[in-house]
């Protein structure tokens, strides 16, 4: 039987988490999105006391002393370091709840990859239950983002939807509830910076950062040829001679570096059609795929995927943020969704 909320939800404010490896959003039943944060927490390895949480922390990356770390305590959307994947949520829980007057702790339904283990979910459930929650559901990304997307999931209609975060890119087909089939894969927006880093260090001799890496991927970046190119001065260290070198790049370069791991992405999309039941390929065929995430920006990207699997691809309204919004939606009438919940044994709330 489908596991519900019960009536003691009225006395607390349910919260819907998109936990990404790049940001973390926030929903609030009632109040819709009250946060969007980078997933960063900045340490002080001396005093093991977090100097800051979010956008602050990130805004410190690659400029602290070697005491402070600015650590992403989510590797390719799964806990890597779990105390402070804590700390984190406890900010932003706390954060959501300002000023509330419930009586209870949050129930919070928490967003997560394709493909992470009963082991993985348990320290999501784990970190939220110690950061303040008092009942956790787990839901996989693709199904809170087709939700969010107002795609027809309960329906026995095959949607197939694509996912394309910081640290994963999750591509699955569903239909009446379900997960029919999926694959997670590591080609993502950070893949994606770090193949801008690697092209400007091998053409260019050039050495870059992340972060610039990824403005030159959203300010340029496009998978097609583009009307009217677009270029952008970079600036990094010469590996010649150590100094300060600014180089000019274009879309074309960007196109370039992305290549290879777009043929990967291609592949495990053709990969996800082909363990596909002829029946629901039907209506994938028809209907198209929708992508969401942060890498449903990337210019030219829905064309390029349409020219090469041969079916509709669309971009979901507000791609950003249809995950967090699809597990608003859970929050708003979660007696309708209650299957799609992962590991259900693995997430009753202690005590």
């Amino acid at each position: 039987m489908a596991k519900r909320f019960s009536k003691s939800s009225f006395f607390s404010s349910d919260i819907g988490i998109d936990l990404g490896t790049g940001n973390t959003l926030v929903y609030v039943r009632g109040r819709g999105i009250v946060i969007n944060e980078p997933s960063v927490v900045t340490v002080n390895e001396k005093t093991g006391q977090v100097v800051a949480v979010g956008a602050g922390a990130k805004a410190m990356i690659g400029k602290t002393p070697p005491h402070v770390r600015a650590v992403r305590p989510l590797s390719h959307g799964v806990i890597s370091d779990f105390e402070v994947t804590q700390e984190l949520l406890t900010y932003l829980i706390h954060k959501a709840q300002a000023g509330s007057t419930k009586l209870f702790g949050p129930r919070v339904v928490v967003g997560v990859p394709t493909g992470v283990t009963n082991v993985e979910s348990r320290a999501v459930r784990d970190a939220a239950l110690t950061a303040g929650a008092r009942e956790v559901f787990i839901v996989e990304e693709p199904m809170a983002g087709a939700i969010g997307a107002k795609l027809p999931v309960n329906e026995a209609i095959g949607t197939m939807v694509l996912d394309i975060g910081a640290g994963t890119t999750d591509i699955a087909v569903l239909a009446l509830g379900g997960t029919v089939s999926s694959k997670s894969s590591q080609v993502a927006g950070d893949r994606f910076n770090d193949n801008i880093i690697d092209y400007v260090r091998n053409e260019f001799q050039l050495a870059i950062g992340e972060r610039t890496a990824e403005n030159t991927k959203i300010a340029i970046g496009a998978v097609l040829p583009l009307a009217e190119p677009m270029e952008q001065a970079i600036r990094g260290r010469d590996l010649a001679t150590g100094l300060p070198r600014e180089v000019m790049l274009t879309d074309s370069h960007v196109r370039d570096a992305l290549a290879s791991s777009l043929d990967s992405l291609m592949e495990s999309m053709k990969d996800v059609i082909e363990h596909t039941p002829p029946e629901l390929l039907s209506d994938v065929l028809e209907r198209g795929v929708t992508v969401f995430g942060g890498g449903a920006m990337l210019r030219g990207l829905p064309e390029l995927l349409s020219q090469m699997l041969g079916v509709p691809v669309h971009v979901a309204d507000e791609p950003l943020t249809a995950v967090v919004r699809g597990t608003g939606i859970i929050t708003e009438d979660p007696s309708i969704w209650g299957d799609i919940f992962m590991h259900e044994q693995a997430i009753l709330p202690k005590g």
